[in-house]
């Protein structure tokens, strides 16, 4: 979602997945940059920022990013709406900045997909049981869309990425990376450790944990 044609290619991704007899649950991150633009506008207040507070500034990107998309679902005519952390909620541990998701209510959205509604949630964030907004530590809505994908027991996990999908190395880097089409948990969380931007490391942990299966796709 790094611009807004980007976001409408994903709708139309979406519509797809959605007429092909899906029941769709979107998870979605801000859009490029939008995050670190924010934190470079709390720095400029203090470089120790009070972190519960920059936990509400940081989760704005996807509330932006949730509503432009479900707009664009809409406008393929396709039902949809957003959703952020707090309203379903989804409930963490209350670590700001880098919380874990403890449980997601699952009702109301479920309602929702069931009448032929796309449900379209923001990542990165939730709430904790002090009813403060929380964010995941960066690269968090893929922490988002493995939870989503444990406590709705989805048939399947997809992440779409700006790259083909996982390759042997960085291909800004080295023209002759080279797709894998098959990796481990183990493996995978090796490379995101040492640095491999293609999914956070406690997204792959959890995934492990759960036995989820992630397709990752461009």
């Amino acid at each position: 979602v790094g611009s807004v044609q980007k976001i409408i290619n994903a709708a139309k991704i979406i519509k797809k997945r959605s007429e092909e007899g899906n029941q769709v649950i979107v998870v979605v991150s801000a859009m490029a940059g939008e995050t670190n633009d924010l934190i470079k506008k709390s720095n400029q207040i203090s470089k120790s920022f009070d972190r519960s507070e920059l936990d509400v500034l940081m989760s704005s990107g996807e509330q932006i990013s949730s509503s432009l998309l479900s707009g664009a679902i809409i406008e393929l005519g396709i039902k949809a709406r957003s959703w952020m952390g707090w309203q379903l909620p989804i409930i963490t541990d209350g670590n700001h900045t880098s919380s874990q998701i403890i449980n997601i209510k699952t009702k109301e959205i479920l309602n929702f997909i069931s009448n032929k509604g796309v449900a379209v949630i923001a990542g990165f964030q939730g709430i904790s049981t002090e009813n403060r907004i929380t964010t995941l530590g960066r690269g968090g809505s893929d922490l988002s869309a493995v939870a989503v994908a444990k406590f709705f027991e989805t048939d399947s996990c997809e992440i779409y990425t700006d790259v083909e999908g996982v390759l042997t190395t960085d291909p800004s880097i080295h023209e002759k990376a080279k797709k894998i089409d098959k990796i481990s948990y183990e493996e995978m969380l090796e490379m995101a450790s040492l640095g491999a931007k293609v999914m956070q490391p406690h997204s792959i942990q959890d995934a492990t944990l759960n036995r989820i299966d992630v397709d990752l796709k461009s």
